[in-house]
């Protein structure tokens, strides 16, 4: 159970998806927060950057959706910045953790300030992190032959032993996308590929008169 001091704080949603298999490791939930300060050059989210956007979804609302689905492996926090609501996201995460699930968090300040910040709820959140995935975009660095990140200098930062061995399997794993149609929002990618394939589907899903909404962590 999320507990009872943080059950009600609040995380700006850009997205949530309940079920993903391309968010990270194994079949996992997914959210998007809304908002970043970083703002890389290339960033294919863009949508995500305004603090303004998004809605207000508490911690016991969204833990509640995770617990719906026995079958997952874990939660991904993704964005936007997950570190600027850094707070919300370790309580989260620590509810998550507590019900048996992992964490992947991204982030896109390099590993080392994180590391060395002081902030508590900075270290709150890598403290529920198994898997971090570190640094800016960077699009002269672009590289989709790693899953779940789009440049080479993005760091796979492994906190617990629970995915130590992505270390060695990973790399030769390329990056994949998520096609999904819903009644109400119509077609809907997320994943990571880079920028060139995704606007190829745009153009032919446009060809066909469909509307694409994308969350990808595209490479330009």
């Amino acid at each position: 159970m999320v507990r009872k001091l943080s059950g009600n704080m609040r995380i700006r949603v850009h997205r949530f998806l309940p079920v993903t298999e391309a968010e990270g490791p194994g079949q996992r939930a997914a959210l998007w927060v809304q908002g970043c300060p970083i703002r890389c050059p290339g960033c294919f989210n863009r949508q995500t950057w305004s603090f303004r956007k998004g809605c207000w979804r508490t911690v016991g609302d969204l833990f509640r959706q995770i617990a719906e689905h026995p079958g997952l492996e874990g939660v991904t926090f993704t964005g936007g910045e997950p570190f600027a609501q850094a707070r919300p996201l370790a309580a989260l995460g620590r509810a998550c953790r507590d019900a048996g699930l992992s964490v992947v968090t991204y982030t896109g300040y390099n590993y080392g300030r994180v590391r060395r910040s002081k902030r508590r709820d900075w270290k709150a959140l890598l403290d529920v992190t198994d898997l971090l995935l570190a640094g800016p975009f960077v699009k002269e660095l672009v590289d989709s032959s790693r899953p779940w990140v789009g440049s080479s200098n993005q760091e796979f930062v492994f906190l617990t032993d629970k995915y130590c061995h992505l270390n060695e399997n990973c790399a030769p794993s390329p990056n994949n996308l998520e096609v999904r149609i819903d009644k109400l929002s119509g077609l809907s990618l997320n994943g990571t590929a880079p920028e060139s394939d995704i606007k190829a589907i745009r153009q032919e899903l446009a060809r066909l008169g469909v509307h694409l909404s994308v969350e990808s962590k595209g490479a330009s």
